[in-house]
């Protein structure tokens, strides 16, 4: 699941499945707030496609649960209630985990560079208080372990787990002026050290972290409404 943030990739692509991409990425990394309904048109000439793509992109967004459709040509992306919360937590508890133990056993050496590389990147973003260079980074960081898992079910699972996720974190992030911190370094001296489970563990804490942040905002957000 590779980000829209390479042009050169983009261009090879058919105008369709490079439009799908970037409009997730919208979603993916918080660009779209959550419960902000926005014209097809608006989102058309956002990215400057077609609108026949632009369609189809929603079409399979809406499916995947990324996106609402309402009246009016206008789509949302879906607010995360604390139930919705729980699930989208405890899947990826179940299944990023494992993802990574099973990358383990897959990882060469320079693979393990490429990835303290990446994260080198976001402590950069985090430095520089870049929000959407920290997500981008950081679900590079993620995804970069679980495509070693050569779990393709669990992969696309997991994907959408991060799309119904993703903006909801963006919000928390800009609310609280606060991006990090990360388990990443834990995650990376893991790998080094070959060890499976602490692996395991540092993504479990991983996002475990970022759960918690949004699971307080949204506490607190009902509160508010109260």
């Amino acid at each position: 699941m590779q980000t829209s943030d390479n042009p050169v990739l983009l261009a090879k692509l058919p105008e369709h499945e490079a439009t799908y991409r970037r409009l997730r990425d919208m979603v993916l990394f918080g660009n779209m707030a959550p419960g902000q309904k926005v014209t097809i048109q608006g989102i058309t000439q956002s990215l400057q496609a077609g609108m026949t793509p632009v369609r189809e992109a929603i079409r399979r967004l809406t499916a995947e649960g990324a996106l609402e459709l309402h009246e009016n040509r206008r789509v949302s992306v879906p607010r995360l209630t604390p139930s919705q919360l729980d699930e989208i937590a405890f899947a990826r508890l179940a299944l990023e985990p494992r993802l990574a133990q099973m990358a383990m056993i897959r990882m060469r050496s320079e693979d393990i560079d490429a990835l303290a590389a990446i994260d080198s990147e976001i402590d950069t973003a985090i430095e520089a208080e870049d929000v959407h260079r920290y997500l981008a980074g950081n679900f590079r960081f993620h995804f970069a372990i679980y495509e070693m898992a050569a779990a393709p079910i669990l992969l696309s699972l997991t994907q959408s787990l991060w799309l119904r996720f993703g903006p909801s974190l963006r919000v928390v992030i800009e609310s609280e002026a606060s991006i990090g911190p990360d388990r990443h370094r834990d995650a990376v001296a893991a790998m080094r050290g070959q060890d499976a489970r602490a692996l395991s563990e540092a993504v479990e804490a991983d996002i475990a972290q970022g759960m918690d942040r949004v699971r307080a905002e949204l506490a607190g957000t009902a509160s508010a409404r109260a």
